[in-house]
């Protein structure tokens, strides 16, 4: 069955968390017990509503302040797909850990409180789903019970964002009103809107077209283990495994293993239980070679003549993630796919207004949650494309080496 990974974005107090229990209870994908426990607390904090938000709120101080702080993943299906939601926090102050939900989404959906209309965070997260080159994007209009289902405030937010998106790089924009406290438009099409004619939320996401936004050309497999059974029945058993970042592999296929450029066959493709007759993204998968090569952690397979750039300079948009700014001639450690190294922060060329694109040229270092475009010199080739190319392979995370903590996430624009 088909995979649909989609990030809940969005303002505080927006309803991100309150829509995906919606989700989870109309697709029936949660137990008895867990609507009991909701129903409960809910009762003895006095609402008169059951509050869905503590499906997917887990930590005690979620729960207490009534936010999202860390990413909830959940997992549901319905008869048509399969779905992984990354309910990401609305606070500026997380604004990191949305980025990380989104890292990998298929879809970005954000939402709007109908009454408050777009705010300055709306734009920021619609900004960097289009920085993180999310394909498809939905914006859903919440809480339209609380402004009596009025199709005038939807075509307003309607026409503010897409005036909006129109300087961003999103191919593919839908705009939903719903309700996810009363369940309009969410599962079922609402009565309460009869002037909406679109899709319901459920019914876009399981029929969103998403195989072909990934690249099926450019074989990419970042070797992350190499296997070596100490049996004395698979004792000549020599596996490369990693997840394929791109294009299709089949036994027979002509490879070749960066950075050293030797060259073999591919002789069999096996995944946990059996060997498969092809691989694509985002396969895991355990690449057997007609040779012995030396193949270590880090290393590329790709195709002979379609091989990823071996690059130092790196030209990267750069989202910060600590109080402590990023400057000029900062070390850093940095690890891209399966690879780590070292680098050097050249130069920062630009910070970028999230509000008004603005690009200012003058700033010399990059705050908390700010993005801007930054040159990196690394001490060993890292084996990348732009983003625009791969998602996996143009993608990198900055790690602080005194403390080991993740301090920026970074995507290439240009590598040499």
């Amino acid at each position: 069955m088909d995979l649909l990974r989609f990030a809940t974005a969005g303002s505080v107090d927006d309803g991100k968390s309150t829509l995906i229990g919606r989700l989870l209870l109309d697709s029936k994908a949660i137990f008895e017990d867990q609507l009991e426990s909701v129903e409960t607390t809910s009762k003895s904090r006095g609402y008169d509503y059951t509050d869905l938000a503590l499906l997917t709120d887990g930590l005690r101080s979620e729960r207490e302040q009534g936010i999202t702080i860390d990413v909830a993943y959940r997992y549901f299906a319905t008869p048509k797909r399969k779905f992984i939601i990354a309910d990401t926090p609305g606070h500026v102050q997380y604004t990191r850990n949305m980025v990380t939900g989104a890292s990998t989404a298929d879809l970005g959906l954000v939402l709007v409180d109908a009454r408050a209309g777009l705010t300055e965070q709306s734009r920021r997260h619609a900004v960097l789903l289009s920085l993180l080159r999310v394909p498809h994007l939905v914006l859903a209009v919440n809480k339209m019970d609380l402004v009596d289902y009025s199709e005038k405030v939807y075509q307003d937010i309607y026409d503010e964002f897409t005036a909006f998106s129109t300087k961003l790089s999103i191919p593919d924009l839908e705009v939903i009103p719903i309700s996810a406290l009363q369940g309009d438009n969410v599962v079922n099409r609402s009565e309460n809107m009869p002037w909406y004619e679109g899709p319901s939320l459920i019914h876009h996401l399981e029929n969103v077209h998403v195989a072909s936004d990934r690249d099926l050309i450019d074989a990419r497999l970042p070797v992350q283990y190499v296997i070596r059974p100490k049996s004395d029945e698979h004792h000549d058993y020599r596996g490369y495994a990693g997840q394929l970042a791109g294009g299709v592999l089949k036994p027979g296929d002509d490879v070749m293993v960066l950075p050293s450029g030797l060259t073999s066959k591919v002789a069999a493709i096996d995944v946990f239980d059996r060997e498969v007759d092809e691989a694509f993204p985002p396969m895991s998968i355990t690449v057997r070679l007609e040779d012995d090569l030396d193949v270590s952690r880090g290393d590329m397979i790709c195709r002979p003549r379609n091989a990823p750039v071996a690059a130092q300079n790196i030209d990267a948009m750069v989202c910060w993630m600590t109080t402590s700014p990023l400057k000029p001639r900062q070390k850093l450690a940095i690890k891209h796919t399966t690879r780590n190294a070292r680098t050097l922060v050249k130069d920062i060329q630009y910070r970028l207004d999230i509000n008004s694109l603005h690009r200012d040229q003058d700033a010399q270092e990059l705050g908390l949650n700010e993005v801007g475009r930054v040159q990196l010199r690394t001490t060993v080739p890292l084996l990348c494309d732009t983003y625009e190319e791969n998602r996996t392979t143009g993608a990198f995370i900055l790690i602080d080496e005194a403390t080991g903590n993740t301090v920026g996430a970074g995507t290439i624009l240009e590598a040499s």
